[in-house]
C-alpha cells in the first residue's frame, strides 16, 4: 500500500471541513466520509438503543430540547439547570475537585434557588495518602515532602451511587480522574467545568491560539 492510500485510510471526522452529514448532502461527502461507509447494522443498533432504552431515550430527547431552545442563548450553567429540570432529576450529584469548591458552592446555591436537591463530594474524600495506591513520590505535587491525599474519583462515584442520584455533574476533576468517575458512576454524567488552570478552565483557548502563544502544542 502506497503512502497516499495509507494516509487516506487514516482520515476521520476530525479531518472534515464539509459537515455535509448535518443535512445529509450526500453529493458533498468527502471520499473518506465515515457516514458513507457506516456499518448499517451498527447504525440500526444505535437507533434501537435510543428508542428502546428509557434512559437513553430521555437523555437524547431532553438534550435535543435544551439545544433547540437555548443554543447560543444560555450559558453552560443555565443549560445545565434546564437539563436537570426537563430530565426530571430529583437528586443531583456533584463530583468536584476540592480546588474548585468555591465554584461548586456557587453552583450549589443556584441549584437551591431552583429548588433542586443536590449532594456534593470533593475529590479528596477519605484523605487517602497517594502512596497507598502505589503513586510514587516523584509523581506527587510535593514530591513526598508532606502528606498528600490522592484524588479519589471512585469513592466519589460510590458515595453518589449510595445517595441514588439521578444525574451527576463533574466540576473540574483532573484528566483521567474524570474517566474513573464516569466509569464507576451509576447515574448519567454531564460536565459543567473542565479543569485547566493555565487558561482559566477554558481548554479551547489552547486550540484557538495554536498559531500564536500556544504554538508549542
Amino acid at each position: 500500500m502506497d503512502e497516499e492510500n495509507r494516509f487516506k485510510q487514516c482520515l476521520t471526522c476530525a479531518d472534515c471541513r464539509v459537515k455535509a452529514c448535518m443535512n445529509k448532502e450526500e453529493s458533498k461527502y468527502p471520499g473518506f466520509c465515515l457516514t458513507k461507509e457506516v456499518d448499517s447494522k451498527l447504525l440500526e443498533d444505535a437507533k434501537e438503543m435510543y428508542l428502546n432504552d428509557e434512559i437513553n431515550n430521555r437523555l437524547a430527547l431532553v438534550g435535543a430540547e435544551v439545544e433547540s431552545q437555548f443554543y447560543g442563548k444560555y450559558t453552560r450553567v443555565q443549560e445545565t439547570i434546564e437539563f436537570i429540570k426537563r430530565y426530571g432529576a430529583k437528586k443531583v450529584g456533584i463530583a468536584t475537585c476540592v480546588g474548585l469548591l468555591n465554584e461548586a458552592g456557587i453552583f450549589a446555591k443556584i441549584l437551591r434557588a431552583h429548588g433542586i436537591e443536590y449532594y456534593a463530594v470533593g475529590c479528596k474524600i477519605g484523605a487517602v495518602e497517594k502512596s497507598e495506591i502505589g503513586i510514587p513520590k516523584e509523581n506527587t505535587l510535593t514530591k513526598g515532602a508532606k502528606y498528600e491525599s490522592m484524588c479519589n474519583p471512585i469513592m466519589q462515584a460510590k458515595i453518589l451511587n449510595r445517595e441514588k442520584t439521578d444525574l451527576n455533574i463533574l466540576i473540574g476533576l483532573c484528566v483521567g480522574h474524570d474517566s474513573l468517575f464516569i466509569r464507576h458512576s451509576e447515574a448519567p454524567v454531564t460536565v459543567l467545568i473542565v479543569k485547566d488552570r493555565v487558561t482559566g478552565h477554558n481548554p479551547a483557548v489552547a486550540l484557538y491560539t495554536k498559531g500564536s502563544i500556544y504554538s508549542n502544542i
